[in-house]
């Protein structure tokens, strides 16, 4: 039956996508990138060509996506390690993505990366400082806490400060009754 209603009110895939969509994961926007492939936005995340195929980068990982004169740029972060309950995160090099026909992706783009961060606040710290970052995860309840140093930041100094701040927001949020 969803065959039928996906051809009867379109599911919003692009023709010729070759990502594989989470059975409650919707499109809000996609376009065609040079080149071949597409970018599609979902509620998850975001889809990029990669190769052959397509990959998703979930929006809680999206670090920045600049869009101009037919370029988006995207900034991924990697996961690198935990401190307590927080998530160190790390830029990956920037991928430029050349859209032929954006619509209404650059919109869908900004809504879901700001709409994913709960509150943002940079630190000082030894040698530089740090992002700390509540964001929302895509598909999951709660928030975590993410944490991007500065180039040159001490990295210990960054682990016990992120750890220090994930016992106290969890210690809030308990007293609160939040999740």
């Amino acid at each position: 039956m969803s065959g039928f209603l996906d051809r009867l009110l379109g599911s919003g895939i692009p023709k010729g996508f070759v990502g594989e969509l989470d059975r409650d994961e919707a499109v809000a926007a996609s376009a065609p990138v040079r080149g071949g492939g597409h970018l599609v936005a979902t509620s998850l995340g975001l889809w990029l060509p990669d190769g052959d195929g397509a990959r998703r980068i979930g929006w809680h990982l999206v670090a920045k996506a600049t869009w101009g004169s037919g370029v988006f740029v995207i900034t991924e972060a990697e996961e690198t390690e935990h401190a307590g309950d927080a998530v160190i995160l790390a830029d990956l090099p920037p991928v430029k993505v050349v859209v032929e026909k954006p619509g209404k992706l650059p919109q869908a783009v900004h809504q879901r990366v700001t709409g994913s961060i709960r509150s943002r606040h940079h630190r000082e710290l030894p040698g530089g400082g740090a992002w700390f970052v509540q964001r929302k995860v895509p598909g999951q309840d709660g928030t975590v806490l993410q944490v991007r140093p500065d180039p040159g930041t001490d990295l210990d100094a960054v682990r016990v400060v992120a750890a220090e701040v994930a016992a106290k927001i969890a210690d809030a949020r308990g007293s609160d009754g939040l999740e």
